[in-house]
């Protein structure tokens, strides 16, 4: 899911993927909270799965995936 993320994240967002690590936070990379929404809502769509993140405290990618993961499973 990290590598999802990752390659994601590079093309939407036109960040270098050699930047995004598993401990890179959101903040650190320029990624603001509408960039996160909008992300989220379009990994809903593609995994058909409800990804609720209100009560979530997520800051890395590698947090991002870990929850993503705990939902399809």
């Amino acid at each position: 899911m990290f590598e999802k993320l990752k390659n994601y994240a590079a093309r939407q967002l036109e960040l270098d993927p050699s930047e995004i690590t598993p401990d890179s936070t959101f903040e650190s990379l320029g990624i603001d909270s509408l960039d996160v929404v909008e992300m989220i809502m379009d990994l809903e769509s593609e995994l058909g799965v409800e990804l609720d993140m209100e009560d979530q405290k997520i800051t890395t990618f590698q947090e991002l995936a870990d929850f993503i993961e705990s939902k399809l499973n």
